[in-house]
């Protein structure tokens, strides 16, 4: 997987994360304020997550057990290999029309929006831009301005206090934030999900304001109902008509919310570690003596670290055999990368009865920093063998990295490992 999509697949995990806590925990919490901040807050902390990855580290690390025993032996060697589908190139073609399409649809949206504020007539009001129209037509609020019918404003003035309260409270910018995210896990169904909850939110918080500002409740009530069944509205704008209306009147009879229940997110954060400590491998201590710059060894115990994501972003990598100046491992070529490799190979005790053998094909990228990533099973001998491999070789230590017009940059390799029983 790609750099990029591999950031994205982490951050739409974490948001999944996020999201379901708070459908589960605290939509029906009636902190709206506070429900909408942090909604924002905690997407845009999960996009900045994947950027640091928290690594356990031991001084036995992943190669502690990982000796040769008598009924197996595995020996590497490097070959090439018939070019596999571009599924990288697929996923990522997927993505961006994906994305493509989810930009256009609220452009669409937003050309509609702006002709019928076009077509109306514009008069000041309290503080806002009051945008009246001919007809019997739909109220809706987007930025400063509200629009609506001369009649519903002057049968229905509740409907202009409660597009009002959309306007002084700035929920339209809610929506354009939450926008990038949308483009970005537009594939992610809680995010879709989420934005419908964060506007929920936001009927919520002007059915508030108009109550307070003393409109009776029950005649309010008996007029959304009332307007209940009415036109479409824009994706984009906030509405007086909304589809979740029993769940507006619910919330208005609903006691306030225990003040306690804001500490209720705090409850993520150890959820949020674990998913960190879940999308990154344990590390060898080998490669994380040769991370710092002391030389210091590591301690026997386990220890925990935090650093800067290396692999987001990352340049394109080079083919081996277009490589200017080759990578080099433990001070020689790829010969002693495969002698390395077979001093760490176990091969599965499950697997001595059965005597499983055959080739098997990995393709891992060494980056300009020479730390090994991206290491893929292009071709499969069995699922165990398969995991001994890509366990062993994402354990490398750091390389020397490869050279391109005299600057550093990341390297393709292509690895064949043969399993042969003795």
């Amino acid at each position: 997987m790609t750099p990029f999509l591999l950031y994205i697949a982490r951050a739409g995990l974490y948001l999944a994360l996020f999201y379901a806590f708070y459908l589960l925990v605290m939509r029906r919490a009636t902190f709206f304020r506070l429900n909408r901040v942090l909604l924002l807050a905690g997407s845009y902390l999960c996009l900045i997550l994947p950027l640091f990855r928290i690594r356990t580290v031991s001084a036995s690390g992943i190669t502690s057990g990982l000796i040769m025993v008598a009924e197996g032996q595995a020996v590497a060697e490097e070959a090439p290999v018939a070019p596999a589908f571009p599924w990288k190139e697929a996923l990522l073609c997927l993505f961006i029309a994906g994305a493509a399409v989810t930009l256009a649809r609220y452009l669409i949206s937003a050309l509609k929006m702006s002709r019928i504020i076009r077509s109306g007539e514009a008069v000041k009001r309290d503080g806002c831009s009051l945008v009246l129209l001919e007809g019997n037509s739909s109220s809706f609020s987007w930025g400063n301005k509200v629009v609506m019918s001369r009649q519903d404003l002057a049968e229905n003035p509740a409907i202009f206090t409660h597009e009002l309260m959309h306007v002084r409270n700035r929920h339209s910018v809610d929506l354009v934030l939450f926008f990038p995210l949308q483009l970005l896990f537009w594939w992610n169904p809680l995010v879709w999900i989420t934005r419908e909850e964060l506007r929920l939110v936001h009927e919520y918080e002007a059915d508030e304001g108009v109550i307070q500002n003393g409109i009776d409740a029950t005649q309010y009530q008996l007029l959304l109902v009332r307007k209940a069944v009415g036109e479409h509205r824009f994706s984009l704008a906030s509405g007086f008509q909304h589809a979740k209306l029993k769940n507006r009147i619910e919330m208005m009879l609903k006691p306030s919310s225990s003040g306690w229940m804001r500490w209720s997110y705090l409850a993520l954060v150890p959820v949020l570690a674990a998913c960190m400590f879940a999308c990154n491998p344990a590390k060898n201590s080998n490669n994380q003596a040769a991370d710092s710059q002391d030389g210091a060894s590591p301690a026997d115990a386990q220890y925990t670290t935090i650093v800067a994501d290396e692999a987001v972003p990352q340049q394109e990598a080079i083919p081996y055999n277009l490589i200017e100046n080759k990578p080099l491992f433990n001070g020689g070529d790829a010969n002693n990368f495969s002698l390395w490799v077979n001093s760490q190979l176990k091969y599965p005790e499950e697997l001595n009865e059965a005597a499983v053998e055959g080739r098997l094909v990995l393709q891992f990228t060494v980056g300009a920093d020479g730390v090994v990533r991206d290491v893929e099973v292009l071709k499969s001998v069995n699922e165990l063998l398969d995991a001994e491999a890509v366990k062993v070789v994402s354990a490398s230590p750091r390389w020397e990295p490869g050279q391109q017009d005299g600057s550093p940059v990341p390297v393709k390799y292509i690895f064949p490992i043969i399993f042969k029983v003795q």
